[in-house]
């Protein structure tokens, strides 16, 4: 009697490993099936037909010969160059620093708008060079960066209206 009651637990035992084990393939199997649809239903969609190559129309291609109007450099657009900035890098003595020659580009008519705040200019991008660390300058990708930020503080001061960017003329980093 003893014997059948330890068959009994010994059985009991086993169902639920075996009852865990097909819980964790049906999740298996649930988990494969989902990302499944997700990569399935969420792919690209069919690349679209080329158009096949024709001969051109001869006024295109007439069209196509004439010069450019319309430039970067707009007619009335000027671009007032600005002190030099120099600037020591870093909190050690001195031993890096950064020369940039800038230069703002506005529309005819606001180069004196852009004269009169050039010291506030100053103040503005001083204070933004001063906070750039030497590893930034290093990096080429910055460059943009650098650029994308001297514009908007020359936007903060002058204004949308005046500043329509601003040209780094010169880039010293000794």
């Amino acid at each position: 009697m003893a014997e059948t009651e330890t068959t009994e637990t010994e059985e009991t035992a086993e169902a639920p490993k075996s009852s865990g084990m097909g819980a964790m393939i049906a999740a298996a199997v649930a988990a494969l099936a989902g990302s499944f649809a997700v990569s399935y239903f969420s792919g690209s969609p069919e690349p679209q037909k080329m158009a096949s190559c024709e001969a051109p129309d001869k006024e295109l291609v007439k069209a196509e010969a004439e010069p450019v109007k319309a430039g970067i450099a707009n007619k009335d657009q000027v671009y007032i160059e600005l002190d030099e900035i120099l600037i020591t890098i870093g909190s050690e003595p001195a031993t890096r620093y950064l020369k940039l020659t800038l230069a703002i580009a506005t529309h005819s008519g606001e180069e004196n708008k852009i004269k009169k705040a050039q010291p506030i200019l100053a103040d503005a991008f001083n204070g933004y060079l001063r906070s750039i660390e030497l590893s930034e300058l290093e990096d080429p990708t910055f460059y943009p960066y650098l650029r994308e930020q001297l514009s908007r503080r020359a936007e903060l001061v002058l204004g949308a209206a005046v500043s329509d960017g601003v040209l780094i003329t010169d880039f010293l980093l000794r």
